[in-house]
């Protein structure tokens, strides 16, 4: 079967070849979320010379760091040409693969490394020794490690004193963007209209992955049943895997806390409150594990009125495919497995609307420079953007935008997003009114309502001339 053209991911892919132009070796890492790409990417620049790749073993119960070491051992004489080898020492092991690698133009890249060392202590040590008194002399060797587990890749190599002053490049893998993942689709023989195109990536979020289970000439709802609503389907058993994968006994843990997060946005402590942890120090460490993993965003509230961040970090889940899971699928799980959603259209199944409403939102915050741009806002000019709340208290009444942008010119954008099927009319008019009226503002500070869309918005809405931008978000694709 014929491989997926690559798509995207230029910036890396020319950090990558300018290693080409080096006169020495270098040692590179490569980490990002788990379906993002990053041996795909590798594997592609890999193509510019002899390229010798190895896969740690999976995190199962019954892998052991002899077995990791023999797996290693069978790629290399299958990479290498090999008939006979018994070697069951990493510095041994390390050793080979330099003989075999000492001359000319090679790639090596070293994939899931977290799984490939982490049940032996004695890995990370000899890799260095490796890299040091045999990789290194090779100056034409580019030796590049890559994992999903980044938080393992942060301790164990970016921030550890053995590794200090070897890294030549650290590429963090994001999201594809949404043109790449239009073209992505369109090289699959997947077109969509833009109403289309979204609700799928409200569902996949820019994971390359999960949009290769595209399937073309099928529609976006029956695609998203298919891998989302069926048991068999990916989506619906990516989370349980994915969580296994990463954190492995921890796991139960990781997904209570993103669990609390798909509802709402929290400090540390009202995470350990919630989960009933007295001390909230092995809570920060799921956090922050959880970030470097590429689900999590931390923020930090604003107060308008003393136009200050809040001291504490608040911790928001941004990854679209979490929020659906844990909004939609999870809540259902039981009735899929059982196929009651086997013959109901999706617009039939109970908050559809809603949920692609808040997805919608959340990749729009995703491309907040998108939004800058539309703006013509400089990334400089922004103290603070985020969905903002305003609490109801005594004195003031609540309000819930859905994305704010303060500038430092004592300037604020209120902007309201919105997923609709038709063409906007007055009442979002009168919505946007209404949340103004009640948001509290500081003296001398204007206020300037956005209106971020698809599908359009009819003419009275222009006649209205109440907002003062009007921003198609389906134009990102041009860009």
């Amino acid at each position: 079967m014929q491989m997926i053209q690559f798509i995207g991911r230029k910036k890396e892919f020319a950090d990558l070849q300018l290693l080409l132009k080096k006169m020495v070796a270098s040692f590179v890492v490569v980490r990002g979320r788990r379906r993002i790409g990053k041996s795909r990417l590798i594997e592609e620049f890999g193509k510019s010379a002899r390229f010798l790749e190895f896969t740690g073993l999976p995190p199962t119960k019954g892998t052991t760091a002899k077995k990791q070491r023999q797996e290693f051992m069978r790629q290399f004489k299958e990479n290498c040409g090999y008939s006979s080898l018994d070697v069951d020492d990493w510095g041994d092991i390390f050793s080979l693969l330099a003989k075999e690698t000492a001359t000319g133009r090679v790639i090596i890249l070293l994939d899931e490394i977290s799984w490939m060392g982490s049940k032996d202590s004695t890995f990370l040590g000899k890799l260095k020794i490796a890299w040091d008194i045999h990789f290194k002399k090779n100056s034409q060797l580019i030796l590049i490690i890559c994992g999903s587990v980044s938080s393992w890749i942060e301790k164990n190599i970016l921030s550890h004193t053995g590794f200090v002053g070897r890294i030549s490049r650290a590429i963090l893998l994001e999201e594809l963007s949404l043109p790449d993942c239009k073209k992505l689709l369109e090289t699959m023989g997947c077109r969509y209209p833009h109403e289309e195109f979204f609700k799928l990536l409200g569902v996949t979020g820019g994971i390359p992955r999960y949009l290769e289970e595209i399937q073309r000439g099928m529609g976006v709802d029956e695609n998203i049943k298919r891998i989302c609503f069926c048991s068999d389907g990916l989506l619906f058993r990516e989370f349980d895997q994915l969580f296994s994968d990463l954190f492995s006994k921890k796991k139960e843990t990781y997904k209570k806390v993103v669990q609390l997060l798909a509802n709402q946005e929290m400090e540390t402590q009202e995470v350990a409150n919630h989960l009933g942890y007295s001390r909230s120090g092995y809570v920060s460490n799921i956090l922050n594990d959880l970030v470097k993993a590429g689900f999590l965003k931390v923020t930090y509230a604003w107060d308008l009125q003393t136009q200050k961040e809040k001291k504490k970090p608040r911790f928001r889940l941004t990854d679209n495919y979490l929020r659906f899971y844990l909004k939609y699928i999870e809540p259902n799980r039981g009735r899929i497995e059982k196929g009651h959603f086997d013959q109901q259209s999706l617009t039939a199944f109970p908050g559809w609307a809603a949920m692609m409403g808040l997805q919608f939102e959340n990749l729009v915050i995703h491309n907040s420079e998108y939004v800058f741009n539309s703006l013509y806002l400089s990334r400089e000019d922004i103290l603070f953007d985020n969905p903002y709340l305003q609490r109801q208290t005594s004195t003031q009444q609540g309000c819930q935008i859905d994305y704010l942008i303060q500038t430092r010119y004592r300037m604020l954008f209120a902007c309201e997003i919105k997923f609709s099927r038709q063409p906007l009319t007055l009442t979002v008019v009168e919505e946007m009114k209404q949340k103004i009226k009640r948001l509290k503002l500081p003296r001398g500070f204007a206020i300037n309502p956005v209106l971020i869309y698809l599908n359009g918005v009819s003419d009275s809405v222009i006649d209205a001339n109440y907002f003062t931008h009007l921003i198609d978000f389906s134009e990102i694709l041009k860009s």
